[in-house]
């Protein structure tokens, strides 16, 4: 983890980071949360984070291990995203939050329970810690592009059928597509409640499909589901054309701690390196792993797939609406927060090799 840290990390450069201040990291722990916390750590600054279970190192220990290496501080908190006022001691003393905390799976036996829920009142939750707080200035949520539209079809009525800032889902529901609907509830909640004070402002991040390399032992997140899924068998035969617009977790966390310190920073911003296709991903990996992993060569038609939704985890409602449709992504306004974005071949390789050596 340490090489990852000090060759592969995040480009800190323009970057103003204040570290006379602690920041809180929600899902500090995860994906997403271990490269932001990891980049104020490398920043020198104090991280607060707030976990169900400091003392679970197999949780923590690479945050730990992250803090050894650098000349940040970490700091662990007792903390609930269902429990109001679970963030209260780690929000203490803060100037800035970062909300990465939010569930990115789409294959739940309880959409309500285990999207939403956790997405919606968290949200509700650690801004309701900013709101007691007097020190916080700043607050970045990690939304998503799940939150500007519902399927690819809805796209065809976008102006120049793009994914812009400007956009909002709104045919997501709790019966379909249900991680999209949680991660749109969450984002119009976190602005309602922005709107009612006025001692803190609020930025909101938006990435397309996160790729790269892990920083914990065991990440839970779909991007790695779907990336098995390619690697595996699952889609040897052939692979869905379903569009994706991906992104490097380097960059995303880049762009967290631009929004959190760049005084500039507002509104919403799309963080998003190319578009693409599942298809497309395997093509980037058939160079180098084309001879050794049973990477999928050819599109299925759309009525193979109908049939075969289930085994893949699709609904045929989604299916309908999303395979053979393009998705763009205008990723010009993140621009404004200094990122340059890496090929998506080295974030695919540098995933995939990783994920080949915990095997």
């Amino acid at each position: 983890m340490n090489a990852l840290l000090t060759h592969h990390g995040i480009d800190l450069r323009g970057i103003p980071v204040d570290a006379s201040a602690p920041v809180m990291v929600t899902g500090a722990t995860g994906y997403l949360g271990s490269w932001v916390a990891a980049g104020l750590l490398q920043a020198g600054a104090t991280v607060h984070a707030p976990v169900r279970d400091p003392h679970d190192q197999r949780k923590t220990g690479h945050l730990l291990r992250a803090a050894e290496a650098t000349p940040g501080t970490l700091r662990l908190f007792t903390a609930d995203l269902l429990e109001p006022g679970s963030y209260d001691e780690a929000t203490a003393g803060c100037t800035t939050i970062i909300h990465t905390a939010s569930p990115f799976i789409r294959s739940v036996s309880d959409p309500q329970r285990d999207l939403v829920d956790p997405a919606l009142e968290g949200t509700r939750n650690v801004l309701g810690s900013a709101k007691r707080c007097d020190s916080v200035r700043r607050v970045v949520l990690t939304s998503s592009i799940a939150a500007m539209y519902g399927d690819a079809a809805d796209l065809s009525r976008a102006p120049g059928h793009l994914i812009t800032e400007e956009g909002w889902n709104t045919s997501s529901s709790l019966t379909h597509e249900p991680y999209s609907y949680s991660k749109t509830l969450a984002e119009k909640e976190a602005w309602r409640i922005a709107g009612h004070q006025e001692r803190w402002d609020l930025v909101t991040i938006h990435p397309s499909l996160i790729l790269g390399p892990a920083l914990g032992p065991a990440p839970a997140s779909d991007s790695f589901t779907i990336m098995e899924m390619l690697l595996d068998g699952t889609m040897r035969s052939g692979a869905p054309r379903i569009g994706l617009a991906v992104v490097d977790v380097r960059e995303v966390a880049q762009a967290h701690l631009a929004a959190a310190f760049l005084p500039q920073a507002h509104g919403r911003y799309i963080v998003s390196a190319q578009d693409t296709d599942s298809l497309g991903l395997a093509d980037m990996l058939r160079p180098r792993y084309g001879g050794r992993l049973p990477l999928p060569r050819r599109a299925v038609p759309r009525p193979i797939i109908m049939a075969l939704a289930p085994r893949l985890g699709l609904t045929r409602d989604y299916v309908r609406r999303n395979v053979g449709y393009p998705l763009r992504a205008d990723a010009s306004r993140s621009r404004e927060l200094g990122l340059r974005y890496r090929p998506v071949q080295e974030s695919l390789e540098s995933m995939v090799e990783q994920m080949l050596k915990r095997r």
